[in-house]
């Protein structure tokens, strides 16, 4: 769909929504790797992407982001509608969109994120949905199946070994807390005072460590940055355990989005070149498998 489409498509979407309806100025189109988000003056529409009905589930979205905004974390909810995900929220003036670059870049930002991942593991929300590592490796190949897309070689071998994680993570389980689940950097909005966190697609109550270790993923992150991240979050030194189980997410990550890129490929999206993210995130996944980092901390969670 050209930029055109997208903004015609916007324009005609906001006729359903009444805060909106009578809008006639500019629409501005804003970035989204599935779905297609617009800066509608003080306001951001949010219009789902195409096939994305497949593995979204839309009612949870919806809680979740109303329960995130009350709680703080994420812009204020105006407009909210679970049966087409489509969704209205206050813009945040005066905040950067992050990337890698600006992790990197724009000093205490990795601080900031770690505090924010803090409130929201503290906030007490309860989302409807759970995010289960495994049994959404499971949904994601049987989406797979229905597609002419091939898995990197080897992966179900890697699955095999991830068998080991599984139980180290069973041994002592943390407790589910409210995550977002999806922590690309893209996903948070800096003011350099506070950070917030949109786009909550794939939230569920998780282990709270999922977050963390994602993020060092995304963001591409240095031990510095790492560090800096956790030490905020912590308020301190974690415990053996807690670091090790982010290690141990990082891989884990890029086990399970790897499958989620196939399913951008099979769909068409034309947002990126998903057959090189989903073979660059399984080798990368494999290459810390098997380190002795990894073997680690695989170690240090079935202690507890």
């Amino acid at each position: 769909m050209s930029e055109d489409a997208d903004i015609a498509l916007a324009r005609e979407t906001l006729k359903t929504i009444p805060i909106l309806k009578a809008y006639e100025g500019p629409i501005e189109r804003l970035g989204g790797l599935t779905n297609l988000v617009f800066r509608i003056g003080d306001y951001c529409l949010r219009i789902p992407g195409r096939g994305t009905e497949e593995y979204i589930d839309r009612v949870n979205e919806m809680m979740a982001t109303e329960a995130v905004a009350r709680a703080g974390v994420s812009p204020e909810i105006l407009f909210a509608d679970a049966s087409s995900g489509v969704f209205v929220s206050r813009f945040v003036g005066g905040a950067v969109t992050m990337t890698p670059e600006g992790f990197r870049s724009i000093p205490g930002a990795p601080a900031r994120a770690g505090r924010a991942f803090r409130k929201l593991h503290d906030s007490g929300a309860v989302f409807p949905a759970r995010f289960e590592l495994f049994s959404m490796i499971d949904s994601y190949l049987g989406v797979l199946s229905t597609k002419d897309v091939a898995l990197p070689e080897g992966y179900h071998d890697v699955l095999a070994e991830a068998e080991s994680v599984r139980a180290a993570l069973s041994a002592h389980p943390l407790p589910s807390v409210a995550c977002h689940c999806d922590p690309l950097c893209e996903n948070f909005l800096d003011t350099g005072e506070r950070m917030w966190i949109v786009d909550w697609e794939y939230s569920g109550m998780n282990d709270p460590m999922w977050d963390l270790g994602d993020l060092c993923i995304e963001g591409g992150f240095g031990p510095e940055q790492e560090e800096e991240m956790i030490r905020a979050y912590f308020g301190g030194e974690p415990t053996p355990a807690e670091r090790g189980r982010i290690v141990i997410y990082k891989a884990m990550c890029d086990l399970l989005w790897t499958l989620w890129g196939l399913i951008q490929l099979a769909n068409g999206n034309p947002a990126d070149d998903f057959r090189a993210y989903a073979d660059g995130r399984f080798a990368r996944c494999r290459a810390l498998m098997q380190t002795d980092a990894f073997a680690d901390a695989v170690s240090a969670v079935a202690k507890g």
